[in-house]
């Protein structure tokens, strides 16, 4: 009996030795395999996890009216999202509403038109699920800019040119009328061409050098049968005045007009000096025309002539006849070239109320 018992005893310690073996070999072998199993497990952890927070898309609504209140319809409503630019468009309907239903949630830009109103935008933020509604949208008129251009008809611009070509003058004291320094001026009208030839032959500074002229012919016992004393300076006095006088009249109004020529000198400026020298001698014997060509200048060579042959009325008998008439008429178109090549070297530098437009070379 204590034999068995003993026995039993032995058998009972290895069975709990036994099992107690088993379960640490089973738990050892469980904790082993247990970061392989949570790391299988945290990938579907992750998605359950992000199931349970969906980006819920949004809605944008809002009303649009005019600055009375009245609804617009037709208004153009654009949605723009993201980086690129994700836009959609539609319009208000007759209530003037409207409604971007499905919108997904992040930064938005809205633009808000309609014909002859100013144009609304805005920017801001849809939160997931969120209705968005704007307060009411105003549109108020757009600012009319008008552009109203003054065009000149060519005789009113011609009148303006030639009321500042009458303020030119050298010095500020000798007249110098008959230069345009501006490009493409108008032609002078019939009117104007007898109006600036009367200017130029009554001005004072006129007057005075005639005067000035007699004084030396007189001086100098020029034209000797007009004596001396008072009446041989008025004699000498009304021959130059007339010489000036008719020259004027004849070649910068009579013949111009007859010829359809512009009797100004134009200012060229720019080139060379060679080509600005031949531009200058040339207009002694080119003219333009009133319709822009240009051509023989007749009014110059045919108005010296015409000069010269008037002098024969009242020069005295022994200095009458061809000779005079074309030496006055070469004096004459010498003097116009003289005058051209000064008016385009120096003109402008010694000219005061040159307009601004002109090209003056230094």
């Amino acid at each position: 009996m204590g034999h068995d018992s003993a026995m039993q005893s032995r058998t009972c310690g290895s069975r709990i030795f036994v099992s107690v073996s088993v379960a640490l070999v089973f738990c050892t072998s469980l904790c082993a395999q247990s970061p392989e199993l949570a790391t299988q497990q945290e990938p579907s952890q992750r998605t359950a996890q992000q199931a349970t927070t969906p980006q819920t898309p949004g809605s944008i609504a809002g009303k649009v009216v005019d600055q009375s209140g009245v609804a617009i319809s037709g208004a153009k409503i654009t949605l723009s999202r993201g980086e690129p630019s994700i836009a959609q468009e539609l319009f208000t309907d007759d209530t003037g509403q409207f409604a971007f239903s499905i919108v997904p949630p992040g930064p938005f830009h809205l633009v808000i038109s309609s014909p002859d109103l100013t144009q609304q935008t805005f920017d801001d933020t849809l939160q997931p699920g969120q209705t968005y509604t704007f307060p009411l949208v105003m549109l108020t008129v757009a600012a009319q800019v008008t552009e109203v251009r003054v065009t000149l008809s060519p005789q009113e611009q011609a009148e303006l040119e030639a009321k500042d070509e009458e303020k030119q003058r050298v010095f500020g004291i000798i007249p110098n009328f008959y230069v345009s320094y501006v490009p493409n001026p108008a032609p002078l009208t019939r009117k104007l061409k007898f109006q600036m030839a009367l200017k130029s032959a009554t001005d004072p500074f006129t007057l005075g050098g005639v005067g000035v002229l007699a004084g030396i012919e007189q001086a100098t016992n020029k034209w000797k049968d007009y004596g001396q004393g008072t009446a041989g300076y008025a004699k000498r006095y009304g021959a130059s005045y007339a010489d000036v006088a008719a020259g004027t009249f004849i070649g910068n109004a009579i013949l111009p007009v007859v010829f359809k020529q512009d009797p100004r000198y134009f200012y060229k400026g720019k080139g060379t000096k060679r080509s600005r020298i031949f531009h200058a001698i040339a207009g002694t014997f080119v003219a333009r025309s009133d319709n822009g060509n240009w051509g023989p200048n007749y009014s110059n060579v045919l108005g010296s002539m015409a000069a010269g042959g008037i002098s024969n009325l009242y020069y005295p008998s022994n200095r009458r006849g061809v000779g005079l008439v074309f030496s006055t008429a070469a004096i004459r178109l010498g003097e116009i070239t003289a005058a051209s090549l000064f008016e385009e070297f120096l003109g402008p530098k010694l000219t005061s109320n040159v307009p601004a437009q002109a090209t003056v070379q230094q």
